[in-house]
């Protein structure tokens, strides 16, 4: 399979050139600036996540995707993830179709349970159905992609009887992916539908996920199901040479995931911790040739087909953003395929 190179971003809210905060609008219009750019560079991928608390901007991905789609003309526009569990899988694929047709088929869904739990009590869910609201709401997903009358009956909603569903895509179908933060019943889920799978490594070496790709792929021949692309989400930052990148990714770094941190009861995130993730871990960050060398190894180790890049990361300014995505397209992608080949 030919191997992609994309983007993941949170919307993470932004500090300006001076380090005051700006608003969560301005941090929006930035994203689709910093969409447009990756199009311009050749980025196979933009996929943006969804959040409904205050250190990100986005709680209406698909939304800032259809904005994107209208300025844009190649890059592939997807979510990193939709949060099913607290949708409507009807609404998803409807919203979608929508965006696949203002940008002529480059529409891409992402279903995941996400990594955080706000999304449950705003919508009036109930955590105690964490797992079958995933489980049924992907089924009715799944369903809905082929564009044929839906049938489906479960325990979370009324069935689906000879359920037509509108509007249609132009192409017959919208690619799903389905988001697996690293258990095996989330790796089995994916191949169990046949969809490709997105794995989420943010820490540690990412040869620690070689296992889940091998039981994807032996799953995905038990169920008599075709081979599928794996894609690896990981965080970093790209600047010009690696103190460089360092120093800027560090405070902003620092600054969120000691607030995640304090929320979840862990221990606060040291300098030390960050260097050895920057290092041998699951941080991308350092000049484009650090970065690529990064990239290959964990392409290799794993198997995957597809590499997305969260290049945001914290507060960080639009300027060091709009740097590190074209870094990333100019220098990185090209080092990477040249090493890869």
């Amino acid at each position: 399979m030919e191997l992609k190179y994309g983007l993941d971003t949170f919307g993470d809210m932004q500090n300006d050139d001076s380090g005051q905060p700006i608003h969560a609008a301005q941090v929006i219009r930035n994203l689709v600036d910093q969409a447009v750019l990756a199009d311009e560079l050749g980025i196979d991928n933009i996929n943006v996540g969804e959040h409904h608390r205050d250190d990100f901007a986005i709680s209406a991905p698909d939304t800032v995707l259809a904005g994107i789609a209208t300025k844009t003309k190649r890059i592939v526009l997807g979510t990193g993830v939709t949060v099913l569990s607290s949708d409507d899988p009807v609404r998803v694929y409807q919203r979608f179709a929508t965006i696949d047709a203002l940008s002529n088929g480059r529409a891409e869904i992402t279903a995941g349970r996400g990594s955080f739990i706000e999304s449950f009590p705003l919508f009036g869910y109930s955590l105690d159905d964490y797992s079958i609201l995933f489980e049924e709401k992907l089924q009715i997903l799944s369903e809905l992609i082929k564009e044929t009358p839906v049938n489906w009956s479960g325990s979370i909603r009324t069935p689906l009887i000879d359920q037509e569903v509108y509007p249609k895509t132009e192409r017959g179908a919208i690619p799903v992916r389905v988001g697996v933060g690293g258990t095996p019943e989330s790796v089995v889920r994916a191949a169990r539908l046949g969809a490709p799978m997105a794995l989420a490594i943010i820490g540690g070496d990412p040869a620690r996920f070689a296992p889940f790709a091998h039981l994807y792929r032996n799953r995905l021949a038990e169920f008599g199901k075709s081979e599928q692309p794996i894609s690896i989400h990981s965080p970093g930052h790209c600047a010009d040479t690696d103190e460089q990148a360092l120093n800027e990714l560090w405070p902003n770094y620092f600054s969120l995931y000691n607030k995640i941190g304090r929320e979840r009861g862990w221990a606060p995130t040291t300098q030390e911790h960050f260097l050895a993730e920057a290092q041998s871990g699951s941080l991308y960050v350092g000049s484009p040739e650090t970065i690529a060398k990064k990239i290959v190894y964990a392409l290799k180790s794993v198997g995957a087909q597809r590499f997305d890049f969260k290049y945001c990361n914290g507060p960080m300014p639009q300027k060091q953003l709009m740097r590190s995505i074209e870094l990333y397209g100019t220098r990185v992608i090209p080092l990477v395929r040249e090493m890869m080949a």
